[in-house]
């Protein structure tokens, strides 16, 4: 652990700031998910809703700075991507 008093605060600040960003990936990779899930059923409104969901959590992740822009959408094209594999497989 440091010793000098700014750099304490800044090494409880960054665990902080470390937390928030694994919830919001985590978030993101549950709606991805369920997004996936919705996709073996035939309910289409869920299913455009989830992936809307999916798209608004990692466009905030990339204004937020937690994911590079890049990063989210090749989270999004491959999500879009496996669902329509699954509707093909159908």
């Amino acid at each position: 652990m440091a010793n000098i008093k700014s750099a304490k605060k800044r090494v409880l600040i960054a665990e902080a700031n470390r937390q928030r960003n694994v919830a919001w990936k985590s978030s993101i990779k549950t709606a991805a998910k369920k997004a996936l899930e919705l996709a073996k059923s035939e309910d289409k409104a869920a299913l455009e809703t989830a992936i809307s969901k999916v798209y608004q959590l990692c466009d905030k992740a990339v204004s937020k700075g937690i994911l590079h822009k890049n990063t989210a959408a090749r989270k999004k094209s491959r999500l879009v991507l496996a669902i329509k594999k699954m509707a093909e497989a159908k």
